[in-house]
């Protein structure tokens, strides 16, 4: 990436600092008790589902080791991410994705109006996967969103699909963990994940010789309801600590997957719990790689908050709004910088005046 575009420059009070606070209390969570019986004990998912809750609630973000997923599967997904990002521009051009089929390869990417220091491959869940085709709330079209595959690696699109299966399974159960912390029933999301439109995304972050000026991913918070992240041994994830609001490293554990909810579970838990903001830093001298799943229900859900979280005294904080619909509008800042901010749940916040949007 050569000499620093002005585009990749963050705002002064943006820019990440080079002294590093690590992490103190991410919950890291061992969710054994969901596999390592011939039958569940019920006081142990007791004690799993006040923990989650208390990480969803203080945190946002927590670790989760003996998950179920298996460790060779996500090896082999990160040796073909490794392989893939080695090949010239060229070759990865050849499976590039743009404004109509936002799969496939892309490095031009930008968070709050900022170039993000990465490229990416993403890869829906589903394949074709339904979205609509604009932002207009008065067109019901839809399009099919649908997957490249690369010649090289080889096997790339069966390793991915093999891999998206198990996290998946990880992502429903800790779906229902999170359910039964606010007090509703296990399976209370599962309905709204029928048509699911998740997407899995391949990251790889070149040495940047301007850790001080750029980032990897600028400051952000995700539109969905869950993020399952593998990470490597770099690390580079940063965290706004609720506490205090000071960005902290999130440590690299070995094999663990990194948590952390999405807007819409702050929507549907009528803010019990929240979405908080994150953003990646990037290294001087070393390349990083991370494989995040993005946990999206179908595009046609209404997101607002749940009738059972809500009543005279607790009042719905949220108007609904089209998920599709939603994300169409976010996502077009990807491909042209906005001179406004991007849509965010807090412009459907009730008695909260809205912002300047641009649809």
């Amino acid at each position: 990436m050569g000499d620093i575009d002005p585009a990749f420059v963050q705002e002064q009070e943006h820019r990440p600092k080079l002294s590093i606070i690590e992490a103190q209390g991410i919950p890291e969570i061992d969710l054994s008790p969901l596999f390592h019986h011939q039958a569940p004990n019920p006081s142990a998912i007791d004690a799993l589902v006040k923990e989650i809750g208390s990480a969803c609630k203080e945190w946002g973000f927590f670790q989760v080791i003996n998950h179920g997923v298996p460790l060779s599967l996500r090896q082999k997904l990160e040796e073909a991410s490794r392989l893939f990002f080695s090949q010239s521009l060229e070759e990865k051009r050849k499976v590039a994705r743009d404004a109509i089929n936002p799969t496939g390869y892309y490095d031009t990417e930008h968070t709050k109006n900022v170039r993000d220091w990465k490229e990416v491959f993403d890869f829906v869940s589903q394949d074709p996967t339904l979205i609509p085709l604009n932002s207009d709330e008065n067109d019901d079209r839809v399009t099919q969103v649908t997957n490249h595959s690369p010649q090289h690696p080889p096997q790339f699109r069966a390793i991915i699909e093999e891999y998206i299966k198990e996290v998946e399974k990880l992502a429903f159960k800790l779906l229902e963990l999170i359910a039964l912390s606010l007090g509703l029933e296990a399976k209370r999301f599962q309905e709204f994940f029928k048509d699911q439109t998740s997407t899995i995304r391949l990251n790889h972050y070149p040495p940047c010789p301007y850790p001080d000026l750029a980032l990897g991913v600028g400051r952000h918070k995700d539109p969905g309801a869950l993020t399952i992240l593998a990470q490597d041994e770099v690390g580079g994830l940063e965290v706004k600590r609720k506490s205090d609001q000071e960005w902290v490293l999130v440590k690299p554990i070995p094999d663990a997957y990194i948590i952390n909810l999405g807007d819409i579970i702050q929507v549907w838990s009528n803010d019990v719990y929240e979405s908080v903001e994150h953003r990646v830093t990037v290294n001087s001298e070393k390349e990083r790689f991370s494989i995040p799943l993005f946990f999206y229900p179908a595009h046609y859900t209404e997101v607002k908050p749940l009738e059972e979280l809500t009543n005279e005294e607790s009042p719905p904080k949220y108007r609904p709004y089209n998920l599709g619909k939603f994300l169409v509008n976010r996502k077009s800042s990807n491909f042209a910088k906005k001179k406004v901010e991007n849509i965010q749940i807090h412009h459907f916040k009730i008695g909260q005046k809205d912002s300047t949007i641009e649809v």
